[in-house]
């Protein structure tokens, strides 16, 4: 079956049609991951995206329930040079084909993502459309111009209810924006007490939670479409112990002062370099953003640029001068990634033992 995909450039690609039958718009973005792609399609910071997998070989592992990053997939669509039909490994549930049928998401294979990609370095992130059922371009044109990106992803991902994994340590509260289950996995194998919440929670709900401190969690889409966490976060900063994380960094940052911005093009995959400024060292990160917090915006707040991307120098971490809070842009949980980054969640665990010793000597 053929699929195409219509840029809002012009460009038109033609190639095979895997996954759903069905059209799909959103943004085109692309990760340059080699490997994970099922972390990729599970991260719900990719709500409303139709990724493009630069690796050429997209499916050979199939679909397991070991490597889920959220409980489905909330991409509009994925683009691929070669789709695996007949996956081998040992975990291999189901395949690509089948898992993305089930959730209603429609794949074009056999096209140049080595050109797609440098497309959209060169140009910006592109709006798009997908279709799986053989519509002509007119109506898929139509379509695209008629059609918007989305702005409500954090309301579509996030956790609707309060949930506990009980621990003896520190009790952290997540504020779940569209937080990956690697977060929570770091936060309890420590032993901490971790509460998600719900993206809308307020500062005084979550205070009778009885927090020891607080989990900006990584998400989709602009920080600024969701002023109110803006300031939920602005009220919790100067009460409790705070760690963000992608989505979560760029909240802390509009919260603090500072302000935010969309990039040409993002930062997707797992093979990032980053520099730590206070120590030198490099760290080989995962990331998954397209909106950054600018550097120009810092010189006005209280915040401390700590981490930058080699790359482009763009910001990748703060912490704040005289608050116990810190932040960084790229996913220390890595999942899929390098662990180069973990020590942060130790960071973290230790400012809030800090805090309970001094509680208990109170």
């Amino acid at each position: 079956m053929e699929a195409r995909l219509l840029l809002e450039d012009g460009t038109r690609l033609e190639g095979q049609a895997f996954g759903a039958k069905t059209e799909k718009l959103g943004e085109v973005v692309f990760s340059t991951g080699m490997t994970g792609y099922q972390e990729v399609l599970t991260d719900p910071s990719c709500c409303g995206q139709m990724v493009i997998m630069t690796y050429p070989l997209i499916g050979n592992r199939g679909i397991n329930r070991h490597d889920f990053e959220s409980k489905q997939s909330f991409i509009h669509g994925l683009i691929v040079r070669e789709h695996a039909t007949s996956p081998n490994y040992w975990r291999n549930e189901q395949s690509l084909d089948c898992w993305l049928k089930e959730g209603g998401i429609p794949g074009i294979a056999g096209v140049d993502t080595r050109m797609l990609t440098r497309k959209i370095r060169a140009f910006g992130t592109l709006k798009g459309v997908l279709s799986t059922t053989g519509a002509p371009w007119d109506v898929l044109a139509e379509k695209l111009e008629a059609g918007s990106v989305m702005r409500d992803q954090v309301a579509r991902v996030s956790t609707r209810t309060i949930h506990f994994s009980p621990g003896s340590g520190p009790r952290v509260v997540l504020m779940d924006f569209g937080a990956k289950y690697g977060i929570r996995r770091e936060l309890t194998r420590r032993g901490c007490d971790v509460v998600a919440v719900p993206w809308d929670t307020s500062a005084e709900e979550i205070k009778h939670l009885g927090p020891d401190g607080i989990l900006l969690s990584n998400g989709p889409g602009n920080p600024k479409d969701v002023p109110g966490a803006i300031a939920t976060v602005g009220i919790l900063l100067k009460q409790y112990r705070l760690f963000g994380i992608g989505l979560g960094h760029q909240l802390f940052a509009l919260a603090a002062g500072a302000d935010t911005e969309k990039m040409r093009f993002g930062h997707r995959g797992s093979n990032h370099p980053v520099k730590d400024l206070q120590s030198g060292r490099i760290h080989i990160t995962s990331q998954n953003h397209g909106y950054t917090v600018r550097t120009d915006s810092l010189d006005q707040t209280d915040l401390t640029l700590t981490h930058i991307a080699l790359n482009d120098g763009t910001c990748e971490g703060l912490a704040h001068k005289h608050l116990p809070a810190f932040s960084v842009q790229y996913h220390p949980e890595a999942a899929p990634g390098p662990h180069d980054s973990g020590e942060l969640f130790d960071r973290f665990l230790k400012l809030l033992n800090l805090n309970r010793e001094g509680m208990a000597r109170a």
